[in-house]
C-alpha cells in the first residue's frame, strides 16, 4: 500500500470511528469508585490491628521511622485484599533513571507438597526486592559485574491494583538503591530532600512560636499532551521511535486562529478523557481540569496537589495509563516536548507549595501579606533559593527534548528567574528599602452590564513568560518538559529552599542570641534577602529580547541547552549542598551527570539514524519518483514539438540535489571517528548531528511543499493534527 493510501485509509476510518459510550454508570460514580484500587488509610484502618496501623500512619503522617516489625502484618493484609480484588501477583514498583516506570511481577502462589498452592508474601517480601541494579542507567555507580541493587518498600506511597483483563496486580511503591546504598532512582533522593526541607522549615516555625506538625511539600503537576490517530501513529517512524516528527512542513492552518485554546473538546477526545479519568480515579490520583491547549490536537489535564512524592509517583502512573487508555480509543498519546514544529510544545508546569495540618499553606499571602511576616519569611526563602542555585534548577529540567521547547512562545526561557506580581514585588521593595508599611489592594472590574456581577481582581497579574512565578498561594515552575518525572524538579526544589531556610532560621537565631527584638531580626533577614538575591525578581517579558541583555547585566545565567547546564551538577556549590543535607553524595552527583550526558547524546543520535534511513528509504525515493514523472512529461511533450515550461522540474531537481548531499554529509557524520570522551561525544552531538539532521529535513520539508500528495509517503501535519 502506497504512502497515500495509507494516509487515506486513515481518514476514512477516522470518519468511520465511533467512540465507545463512556459513562460513569449509577455503579461507578466518581464518587464511589475514588480510591477503589488503592490500600488506602481507610482501607489500613478496617485490615490492620490498631497497634499496627497507628505505627503506619505515624510514619506516613509525621515522618517516623518505620517499625519493621510491622511489615508481616501489613503484608498479610495487603495480599488478602489484593486476592480479593483479584490479583493474582505483585510488583515492586520503581522509577529507575531512564525517566519511566519499571516493575517485576511475582507470584501470589507457591507449590507445596500435595500438589496444590497457596498465595503467600512475607513481610520481608513486601520490605526488600532485588532487581538488577547493572541493566539501568547509573553512572558509573554500579559496574555490568556488580549487579545487586535492591528496591525498598515506600510506605509514604500507598499501594495499588493495577487491572488488566486477564488478571490484577498488587503494586508496591518502592525505593531503589545499590548494594552500596546510593540512589539509582528518582524517589530517593526526592525523600531525601522533602526530609531535609521539612527540618528547616520547622525551625522556621518554632521561632515564630508553633510547636508544628511535619512540613510537607506539595505538588501539583499540569500535564500537557497530544493526540493523534493511531494509523497516523503507526505510518510515521519518528513518532514511533522518537516521539517526535523529523520531518514535517508546517500547515496552512496551525494555531494562529486561537480557536483551539479552551474550545469545544471533540466528542472522541473527550471519550478518552471520561475514560482515563475513570481509571485514575480508581486508582487514588485526583484528575480536576481538562481542557484543550493552544495547538490543534494539544490538551491537558490537571490535578489537585498532593504531597510531593504521592504526586511524583502518581504522575508516572497517570502517563502510562494515558497511553494505554489511548490506545483503546485508536490514538497515541505523545508526551515528547516537541512533538510538532511550528506549534506550541507540552510542559508539565509544577505547582509547589508546603504546609502542613496545622499552620496550613505556608506560601499563603493573606489580604495584606506586607502584615504577615511568616509569609514573607517563606517566600524570601523561594527568592533567596531562586537566585542561588538557579544553574541546578535549570539542570533539572535539562534534556534533548526539553532544548526543542525552551526559549519558544509556549515556554519560558532558560534563564531562571521569578515572577512575584505587583503586590509582593511593591512589599518586597519596600522591605529592601526599610521596612513595609502597605500592599496593594485587590481590585474590581466592573463589566458594564447589570445582570453581571462585580469581579473582584487579584492585585497583581500573571505571567506565562516565567519559569518560576507566584500564582497566589504557590509557585509555578513552568520549565519541566511533559516527558520527565516531576520528581527530579521537586528534589532540587525541596533541596534549595532547604539551604534558604537553614540560612533563615541561623540569622534569625543569631539576632536574637544577640538582643535584638524578632520583628527586627525578621526584617533584617529578608532585607538581606532582598539586597542579595532581588535580582532575581523580574515582572516583564521574559520573551523581549532586551530581557536576555538585562539578565546578563543582571548576572542571571542563560544556560541555553542541555550541555550548558547540566555541568551544573557537579560544580562545587552544588556538591557541597547536596551532600551538606544528605540528599546526594558527590559519586551520584556525578552518575546523574553522566546519565544526563548519555540520554542527550542517545536521543540525538536515534534521532539522526532515523533521519537517514527515512530520508534514504521515504522521502528521496517519493521526491525521484516525482522528479521521474515530471522528466518523462516534459521530455514527452517535446517529443511531440510542444513548447514546455521546466519551472517545475527545476526547484524539485534542486531540491533533490540538496536532500541526497544533506543525507550523505549525516551519514559521514554518523560514521565518523570522533572523541570518544562523553563531553566530548555530547558537544559532537550539538555540534554536527543536530545541524546535519536539521540540514536534511529542511530539503525534505520543502521537497514536501512540492511533490505530488499521491506520493508523498509521509501522513502530514495537516493531517495529524486536524483529523482526529
Amino acid at each position: 500500500m502506497s504512502g497515500n493510501a495509507v494516509r487515506l485509509q486513515a481518514i476514512k476510518d477516522v470518519e468511520a470511528y465511533v467512540p465507545p459510550a463512556v459513562s460513569f454508570n449509577e455503579l461507578e460514580a466518581p464518587g464511589e469508585i475514588y480510591g477503589m484500587n488503592v490500600f488506602s488509610k481507610s482501607v489500613m484502618q478496617k485490615r490492620l490491628p490498631k497497634t499496627v496501623f497507628k505505627s503506619v500512619t505515624d510514619t506516613i503522617e509525621n515522618g517516623a521511622a518505620l517499625d519493621p516489625s510491622v511489615a508481616d502484618a501489613v503484608a498479610s493484609a495487603m495480599k488478602d485484599w489484593a486476592l480479593e480484588k483479584g490479583a493474582t501477583h505483585y510488583a515492586h514498583v520503581f522509577y529507575p533513571l531512564t525517566g519511566f516506570t519499571a516493575e517485576k511481577h511475582d507470584s501470589f502462589f507457591e507449590p507445596v507438597g500435595d500438589g496444590t498452592a497457596l498465595a503467600e508474601f512475607a513481610g520481608k517480601t513486601l520490605v526488600q526486592g532485588e532487581p538488577d541494579a547493572s541493566s539501568f542507567p547509573n553512572g558509573g555507580l554500579r559496574n555490568t559485574f556488580e549487579a545487586r541493587g535492591y528496591t525498598g518498600w515506600d510506605v509514604t506511597s500507598p499501594a495499588y491494583i493495577l487491572e488488566n483483563p486477564n488478571g490484577n496486580t498488587l503494586c508496591i511503591p518502592t525505593v531503589f538503591v545499590s548494594m552500596t546504598g546510593e540512589a539509582l532512582d528518582h524517589k530517593t533522593p526526592l525523600l531525601r530532600a522533602q526530609q531535609a526541607m521539612a527540618e528547616q522549615a520547622e525551625r522556621v516555625l518554632k521561632l515564630f512560636g508553633h510547636d508544628p506538625d511535619r512540613v510537607v511539600s506539595y505538588c501539583g503537576a499540569e500535564q500537557e499532551y497530544f493526540l493523534v490517530d493511531r494509523h497516523f501513529f503507526l505510518a510515521r517512524p519518528d513518532l514511533i521511535n522518537a516521539g517526535r516528527t523529523l520531518f514535517g512542513s508546517k500547515p496552512p492552518k496551525g494555531q494562529e486562529f486561537d480557536d483551539h485554546y479552551f474550545g469545544a473538546i471533540p466528542e472522541r477526545v473527550l471519550g478518552f478523557m471520561m475514560d482515563t479519568e475513570r481509571e485514575l480515579f480508581k486508582l487514588g490520583i485526583p484528575a480536576k481540569t481538562r481542557h484543550n491547549e493552544v495547538a490543534p490536537g494539544q490538551f491537558e489535564i490537571a490535578p489537585m496537589f498532593e504531597r510531593s512524592n504521592l504526586a511524583a509517583d502518581h504522575q508516572q502512573l497517570l502517563m502510562t495509563t494515558f497511553k494505554s487508555v489511548a490506545e483503546k480509543h485508536g490514538m497515541a498519546c505523545l508526551f515528547h516536548e516537541k512533538p510538532f514544529a511550528g506549534v506550541n510544545g507540552s510542559g508539565k508546569h509544577v505547582n509547589f507549595s508546603l504546609g502542613n495540618s496545622r499552620q496550613g499553606n505556608l506560601l499563603l499571602p493573606g489580604d495584606t501579606p506586607h502584615d504577615n511576616a511568616q509569609f514573607l519569611v517563606f517566600c524570601g526563602a523561594v527568592i533567596r533559593s531562586v537566585h542561588k542555585y538557579g544553574g541546578l534548577l535549570r539542570a533539572s529540567v535539562a534534556s534533548a527534548s526539553n532544548d526543542h521547547r525552551l526559549g519558544a512562545n509556549e515556554a519560558p526561557p532558560a534563564i531562571i528567574s521569578i515572577f512575584l506580581g505587583d503586590q509582593l514585588a511593591d512589599v518586597y521593595k519596600q522591605i529592601a528599602e526599610g521596612g513595609a508599611t502597605s500592599s496593594k489592594s485587590k481590585g474590581q472590574i466592573r463589566i458594564g452590564v447589570d445582570t453581571l456581577p462585580v469581579l473582584p481582581t487579584d492585585p497583581g497579574d500573571r505571567n506565562r513568560t516565567s519559569p518560576f512565578a507566584f500564582t497566589g498561594n504557590r509557585f509555578e515552575f513552568r520549565a519541566p518538559g511533559s516527558l520527565q518525572s516531576v520528581a527530579g524538579p521537586m528534589t532540587t526544589i525541596n533541596t534549595i529552599l532547604a539551604e534558604a531556610l537553614d540560612f533563615v532560621a541561623t540569622d534569625i537565631e543569631a539576632s536574637l542570641a544577640s538582643g535584638v527584638e524578632f520583628n527586627d531580626a525578621i526584617q533584617s533577614v529578608l532585607q538581606k534577602i532582598m539586597l542579595e538575591h532581588g535580582s532575581v525578581v523580574f515582572n516583564g517579558n521574559g520573551y523581549a529580547d532586551a530581557w536576555q541583555v538585562e539578565a546578563a547585566e543582571r548576572g542571571l545565567p542563560n544556560l541555553r541547552t542541555t550541555l550548558d547546564a547540566v555541568p551544573e551538577l557537579v560544580s562545587p556549590a552544588a556538591i557541597e549542598l547536596f551532600e551538606h543535607y544528605k540528599v546526594f553524595n558527590e559519586r551520584e552527583m556525578h552518575s546523574r551527570l553522566e546519565i544526563a550526558l548519555e540520554q542527550y547524546i542517545l536521543s540525538i543520535s536515534v534521532e539522526a539514524k532515523l533521519t537517514l534511513e527515512m530520508g534514504n528509504t521515504m522521502v528521496l525515493p517519493a521526491a525521484v519518483r516525482y522528479q521521474t514523472e515530471l522528466a518523462l512529461n516534459v521530455g514527452a511533450l517535446l517529443a511531440a514539438g510542444v513548447e514546455t515550461d521546466t519551472s517545475t522540474l527545476e526547484p524539485i531537481s534542486g531540491l533533490i540535489s540538496s536532500l541526497r548531499s544533506a543525507l550523505m554529509d549525516l551519514g559521514d557524520a554518523l560514521k565518523a571517528d570522533h572523541a570518544h570522551e562523553i563531553e566530548e561525544e555530547g558537544k559532537y552531538a550539538k555540534d554536527v548531528l543536530l545541524p546535519a539532521l536539521t540540514a536534511v529535513r529542511t530539503a525534505a520539508d520543502a521537497l514536501e511543499g512540492l511533490v505530488a500528495d499521491d506520493l508523498w509517503p509521509l501522513p502530514t501535519y495537516q493531517e495529524m493534527l486536524h483529523i482526529l
